[in-house]
């Protein structure tokens, strides 16, 4: 249904650092490097930040988050690990997440500049 994302970044230099570290474990890497955008993915740009200078720290409680696709567990925990290392903070750590319909093993990270990024996986069993 969504063919791609867009976040806003501060800094298109920090950004690209901290994205091309925290999307590796998902199997993301920088694809196209424009003077105001940067596109992540796997074959095509599915994941972009946008270069806003002007732009303000997200706030906490905007409630926008996007959610990237993993597929094991351990890509969570590498995708979390990774963030954190770049410079990124927890908004949740890994691990199962049961809710009423489904069961999702998940991550919570912060980017420098308070956007919420999740990668997700569905384990069997």
């Amino acid at each position: 249904m969504i063919d791609h994302v867009s976040v806003g970044v501060s800094n298109l230099e920090r950004a690209g650092r901290f994205y091309q570290l925290a999307l590796a474990p998902l199997g993301l890497s920088r694809l196209i490097t424009r003077p105001a955008a940067v596109g992540f993915g796997k074959s095509y740009p599915e994941f972009w930040i946008n270069l806003r200078t002007e732009m303000a720290q997200v706030a906490p409680d905007s409630g926008v988050h996007v959610c990237l696709r993993a597929k094991s567990p351990g890509e969570v925990d590498a995708f979390h690990a990774a963030a954190l290392k770049a410079g990124g903070r927890s908004d949740g750590t890994p691990g199962l997440r049961p809710h009423d319909r489904v069961r999702y093993y998940a991550a919570f990270i912060v980017d420098p500049d308070g956007n919420r990024i999740e990668a997700v996986t569905f384990p069997e069993g």
